[in-house]
C-alpha cells in the first residue's frame, strides 16, 4: 500500500512540474499579490487600541503563506475527479489496497506541493522583515506540513463525490475565500466587528495563521511563542478528524 501511495504521490508531483505555467502561477501570484497589496495599504493599517501602525508587508507575509498552503492542497485534489473521468481511479479501486493507496497517495502528493511551495516564498522573509533561523524554519515546517495534510483531506472530502470540476471550482470559492478571509490573514481581529471576531475564533485557520505569524516574528535568540503548543494542537486534532472522515467516505463501497 505504501509504494502504492507513493507512486500516487510522485504522479501528482510530477503533473504538476510538466505544467509550466502552473509553476508560475502557483509562486508567482501570491507573492505579487503579497507585494501589491502590502505597498498599497503600507502603514495605513492601525493596530486596534493602539495609536500604533502597522507595516502591512509585514503583517500580511504569514497570510500569503497559508494563502499558499491553502490553495495548493485544495485544488491538488482535483485531480481526483479528471482521473474518474479518465477511468484511472476505478483501475486503482479494484487494486486490493486500492482506497488506502488513493488517499494516502493524494494527501502525500498535496502537502509535499502545498509545503514546497511555502518554503520557496519563506526564502523572501527578510524582505518582509521577518528573519527566521533554522530552529524556526523547523517549526514552520511542522505547522506547514500538519495544515497541508488537514487542508488537501477536506479537499479531499469535496472532490470524492463530485463529477464537475466546475461544480468543485464554485464550492472551493465559497468556502475557502471565506475561511482564508475571516484566519486574520488580510486584517487583525482586534478592530473587526463582534459577529467577525466570533466567526474567527471559531475557524480552525485562525490558529494556523497565529503559529505561522509568531513563528515568523520569533527573531533569531528570542523564545518561541507562548500559544505555539495551543495553536499547533488545535490544527492537529482538526487534520486528524478530516483524515479520519476522508478513510471513512473512501472506504465505504457504492
Amino acid at each position: 500500500m505504501l509504494r502504492a501511495a507513493y507512486s500516487l504521490a510522485l504522479r501528482e508531483i510530477m503533473r504538476f512540474l510538466r505544467q509550466k505555467n502552473r509553476v508560475i502561477g502557483a509562486l508567482a501570484t501570491p507573492v505579487l499579490f503579497w507585494f501589491l497589496l502590502g505597498s498599497g495599504v503600507g502603514n495605513s493599517l492601525v493596530a486596534a487600541g493602539t495609536r500604533d501602525r502597522l507595516d502591512y508587508l509585514s503583517y500580511f507575509f504569514p497570510g500569503i503563506i497559508l494563502m499558499i498552503i491553502l490553495f495548493t492542497a485544495i485544488f491538488s485534489t482535483v485531480s481526483i475527479i479528471e482521473d474518474r473521468k479518465e477511468g484511472f481511479l476505478q483501475g486503482v479501486l479494484v487494486a486490493p489496497s486500492g482506497w488506502a493507496a488513493i488517499l494516502f497517495g493524494k494527501l502525500m502528493g498535496g502537502t509535499i506541493l502545498a509545503v514546497l511551495q511555502a518554503l520557496t516564498v519563506v526564502l523572501v522573509a527578510p524582505y518582509a522583515d521577518h528573519h527566521p533561523d533554522l530552529r524556526v524554519i523547523l517549526y514552520l515546517v511542522a505547522v506547514m506540513g500538519v495544515l497541508a495534510v488537514g487542508l488537501t483531506a477536506l479537499g479531499f472530502l469535496l472532490a470524492w463525490p463530485m463529477d464537475s470540476t466546475q461544480g468543485f471550482h464554485a464550492v472551493i470559492n465559497l468556502l475557502f475565500v471565506p475561511l482564508w478571509l475571516l484566519s486574520g490573514a488580510l486584517f487583525p481581529p482586534g478592530g473587526s466587528a463582534e459577529w467577525v471576531r466570533i466567526l474567527m475564533r471559531f475557524n480552525p485557520l485562525s490558529y494556523a495563521h497565529n503559529a505561522l505569524q509568531g513563528l515568523l516574528a520569533t527573531k533569531p535568540g528570542m523564545p518561541l511563542p507562548a500559544d505555539l503548543s495551543q495553536d499547533f494542537s488545535i490544527v492537529i486534532a482538526v487534520t486528524l478528524v478530516l483524515v479520519m472522515a476522508c478513510a471513512f467516505q473512501v472506504s465505504r463501497r457504492s
